[in-house]
């Protein structure tokens, strides 16, 4: 019995220190990779238990942004990613670079 309890209290602080990350995350530029190989950069704005992923302001790219041809986006707007397709979400590191140089 006392070793459930502490299983729980360790799961409580991983689902505790996973809300502030994603809590963190919420109104930054987010890139999401996709299982097609599709790019999506927009405004983390939610998620849910499923994964889902809801991004603002979303612009989509055929080819990963940092290759050597560049491409003219589609502007996507509000984006709901299932989360079953979702590969990798990070930080746009060119977003935050965009920003401080204005």
């Amino acid at each position: 019995m006392a070793g459930e309890v502490m299983e729980k209290q360790d799961n409580d602080k991983d689902v505790s220190e996973g809300k502030k990350k994603l809590s963190s995350w919420l109104n930054k530029s987010m890139k999401v990779r996709m299982t097609d190989g599709r790019t999506l950069i927009g405004i983390f704005l939610c998620t849910d238990k499923d994964r889902n992923v809801i991004l603002g302001s979303c612009e989509e790219y055929l080819r990963p942004p940092e290759s050597k041809e560049k491409e003219e986006p589609r502007i996507l707007g509000l984006a709901m990613i299932p989360g079953h397709h979702v590969v990798s979400i990070s930080i746009d590191k060119s977003q935050l670079q965009d920003q401080d140089i204005q």
